[in-house]
């Protein structure tokens, strides 16, 4: 048997473009592509606002418009419930400062007897009420000034204080028992609970 022909028959394209000659041009040619008619600088500027008003649709348009003035009249309540509540708190602060100034005026004998006989725990930072003629009534005026003088996080500060000292007071209690127990028997360590 013979070898099989695996030649195959190659054309040079170049060659056969020469060959057939110049070829028709089908569609237009890159001159007349730059030769174009194009539109003056007013036009394109015209174009670009009819784009700019189609651009959004308007029920958005409207939708946003809508939430814009609803979030208005939400902030115009806030402000006016915050500013009410700035006047009632001067109101406020105004009418007791009236009130402490009629009391001093009315009786100074009472309020100095009152607060030499009522002694503040506290220390000086708490101020002292007047008409604490009571001792229960004085405590709990004290109590109530002090919860008001302290913080969220002077509060906190206590707690983890009265936590860190049950933790050593069990700390203390464990040891004083291991070193009983090692005491009364030397060869047997027992943690007596």
């Amino acid at each position: 048997m013979g070898k099989r022909d695996t030649r195959i028959a190659f054309i040079n394209p170049v060659a056969a473009a020469r060959s057939a000659g110049p070829r028709t041009p089908s569609g237009p040619s890159i001159l007349d592509y730059l030769n174009r008619p194009r539109p003056t600088w007013e036009e394109v500027k015209e174009q670009m606002e009819k784009n700019k008003r189609q651009a959004g649709s308007s029920t958005l348009a409207a939708y946003e418009e809508e939430l814009n003035k609803k979030f208005r009249e939400d902030l115009d309540k806030k402000r006016d419930g915050v500013i009410k509540k700035v006047k009632r708190k001067k109101r406020k602060k105004e009418k007791s400062e009236r009130v402490k100034k009629e009391k001093r005026k009315r009786s100074p004998s009472l309020s100095t007897s009152s607060s030499s006989s009522c002694s503040s725990s506290d220390g000086p930072s708490t101020p002292r009420r007047e008409g604490c003629l009571n001792r229960n009534n004085c405590e709990s005026t004290k109590k109530r000034t002090s919860s008001s003088l302290y913080s969220k996080s002077d509060r906190k500060e206590e707690k983890k204080l009265k936590k860190k000292s049950k933790k050593s007071d069990r700390r203390k209690k464990h040891t004083e028992t291991w070193k009983r127990a090692r005491s009364e028997d030397s060869d047997i360590y027992v943690m007596k609970s």
